[in-house]
């Protein structure tokens, strides 16, 4: 079994239907293969608070569901992720303040407001978004059905992309590490593999080998 010296907090947000799940179970796949501790989870989490706002987008809106995230994620952050970092885990998490930036600002709420609500959640070591053209997303979401009100398509999509770049920027001069990650006619292996390289250099140094994309 390999060694590290500390867990590492990898984020991966990016609009609906770009692939953060299966990236998310991909990387916990690989990042086990080579030995390490793994720990995937996602936003909002599957306790009281995130499975409240995960299933009632139709009841909760505006400032009320951007409360309800941001609690969540707090909470999420003490209860889960914390603990595993401690424990020397890497911990994937599908979805993070990214995507509070981008859901909450098209349902409506300031991004002032976002910004400062989520101003004390930790930094990740790695903030992973990935794009992908909306025409793709909106095609993925239509064949799965969506999971919100919030996909509406190909329009809301482009929507999402344009607003996450703007979520790159912005988290960015917030010091947040951001990667972007471009997937258009990568297959999820391909970005699982590269994304496991940037992660193994991250917790191990420069040593580590690193794909390109």
């Amino acid at each position: 079994m390999r060694r590290w010296n500390r867990g590492a907090f990898v984020t991966i947000d990016g609009p609906a239907g770009v692939g953060k799940t299966t990236t998310t179970r991909l990387l916990r796949e690989y990042l086990g293969r080579r030995g390490y501790q793994v720990h995937a989870t996602t936003q909002p989490s599957h306790g009281v608070l995130g499975d409240t706002a995960r299933r009632n987008t139709d009841t909760y809106r505006g400032h009320t569901l951007a409360c309800l995230v941001a609690a969540d994620r707090y909470h999420h952050l003490e209860q889960e992720v914390r603990p595993h970092l401690v424990a020397g885990s890497i911990v994937v998490c599908d979805r993070y303040v990214a995507s509070s930036y981008v859901l909450q600002c098209m349902d409506g709420v300031p991004l002032p407001f976002v910004e400062a609500i989520n101003a004390a959640a930790d930094v990740p070591d790695l903030a992973v978004i990935l794009q992908a053209p909306p025409d793709v997303t909106a095609a993925r979401v239509a064949a799965r059905g969506a999971h919100d009100r919030f996909h509406t398509g190909e329009d809301s999509s482009r929507r999402e992309s344009e607003l996450y770049e703007k979520a790159a920027e912005r988290l960015a001069r917030w010091r947040y590490p951001v990667l972007a990650v471009d997937t258009s006619g990568a297959s999820p292996t391909k970005v699982a593999t590269y994304l496991t390289d940037r992660i193994a250099e991250l917790v191990e140094g420069p040593a580590a080998e690193v794909a390109t994309a």
